[in-house]
């Protein structure tokens, strides 16, 4: 195995486990409602809480060029385990909501330098393949954010009906530590620019460039759906098995399955768009997303049917996420690629905010059978825009001229 491949082989594992902790009570939110009795307002801010952290750590990491001018495997690895305790203080010491959303909030601001520098890490290792490179680890990802769903189906963990909170919360900030650690032996590439002043003012060309506008423009457009399906679907395929009289032990390891299979995505989507291009597969994938959001509703009462619906949408749902940074690596200068990834995840993730409150609120009021066709809204405007970005001439900077 060369360098390179070891290098991005140990990347990968350090981000599925230092990941562990993003979904860490979403996953066990059916428990924490019944033990705590909370409403769905508070159960949604268990995940946006994670969510605003992690773009209030973002954009402070982008305005000081974090990124960019530290070490980005002792910022993963630092920002890895301040995750990890806060995760596991949880379960230890039990704060309840008001505390618990606090913590998730201090985990997502400490994730916010673990993703943003991993993807720096990539791009200092890859050019031509930058696509498949940032697949890999957004793959990595959508495993690590996937695990928390696995560890509260396993029947060791707890009986079959209800599985206590506390060890899929304890292990999963276990996965934390350990990935920081493991980020420690991951070195920085050749392609790594040389240093970059500090500027604060880059942290706006990222809008001000119409390229890479297009391209943040199109990102938006899929984050808008990502993490409001992933938080939500799994609750739905809870609910469906539970109508159908199904038990919940195999609705769990749907919901983790249904994230997990956007890791597979996330790496064929990488190989083939470094030969075809970014545009035609971030459209390609939004479209098959987009059509999965508005068919959901119609399977509610075929749990089967719905499981195999969710499968594609998971796999297609996250596919286009990496070639949305690879290109955003491309079009900008290399000095600050790292300060634009910040800016990119940050803006992004602000923009789930809105879906992950919208979607429960929408189908209490009015029902959940087809709530999740407002996530389709995201896709056609990000078709939209990528379909723009392909036809600038600065598009020819992408995927080694194949746009």
């Amino acid at each position: 195995m060369s360098s390179k491949q070891s290098q991005l082989t140990v990347l990968a594992a350090a981000e599925t486990l230092a990941m562990g902790s993003w979904f860490a009570a979403s996953a066990v939110l059916p428990q924490l409602r019944t033990e705590w009795d909370v409403s769905g307002t508070v159960a949604a801010w268990l995940t946006m809480s994670v969510q605003l952290g992690f773009v209030a750590g973002a954009l402070g990491s982008a305005v000081l060029n974090l990124p960019d001018r530290v070490s980005l495997s002792r910022l993963f690895a630092g920002s890895a385990v301040v995750a990890a305790l806060a995760t596991g203080v949880i379960p230890v010491l039990d704060p309840g909501p008001a505390g618990t959303v606090a913590l998730r909030f201090l985990t997502g601001l400490a994730l916010a330098g673990v993703y943003p520098p991993g993807m720096k890490l990539v791009a200092t290792w890859c050019r031509e393949d930058r696509g498949f490179g940032i697949g890999l680890l957004v793959g990595a990802l959508t495993l690590g954010s996937a695990l928390p769903h696995l560890l509260n189906a396993v029947p060791l963990l707890g009986p079959a009906g209800m599985p206590p909170w506390r060890p899929t919360l304890l292990a999963a900030a276990g996965l934390t530590f350990t990935g920081g650690l493991l980020a420690l032996a991951v070195r920085q590439g050749p392609h790594l620019a040389q240093g970059a002043p500090f500027d604060w003012r880059f942290v706006g060309r990222g809008l001000a460039d119409r390229p890479t506008r297009l391209a943040n423009l199109g990102y938006f457009g899929h984050m808008w759906e990502l993490y409001a399906m992933w938080t939500w679907v799994p609750v739905y395929l809870l609910e469906s098995y539970r109508q159908a009289g199904l038990g919940t032990g195999g609705a769990r390891l749907a919901g983790f399955s249904v994230v997990a299979a956007g890791a597979l995505g996330c790496v064929l989507a990488g190989l083939v768009a470094d030969r075809v291009g970014r545009t035609a597969i971030t459209m390609t994938s939004m479209a098959v997303s987009g059509a999965c959001a508005a068919a959901a509703g119609f399977f509610f009462d075929a749990p089967g049917l719905l499981t195999a619906l969710a499968l594609v949408w998971g796999f297609a749902v996250v596919a286009d996420s990496a070639q949305f940074s690879a290109a955003v690596s491309e079009l900008t200068d290399p000095r600050y690629v790292g300060t634009a990834l910040a800016v990119q995840t940050s803006l992004g993730f602000l923009l789930t905010l809105i879906t992950i409150r919208l979607i429960p609120a929408v189908g209490d009021a009015h029902g959940w059978r087809h709530v999740f066709a407002l996530l389709a809204i995201g896709p056609v405007v990000g078709i939209w825009s990528m379909a723009r970005l392909r036809r600038l001439p600065e598009a020819i900077r992408m995927a080694s001229g194949n746009r």
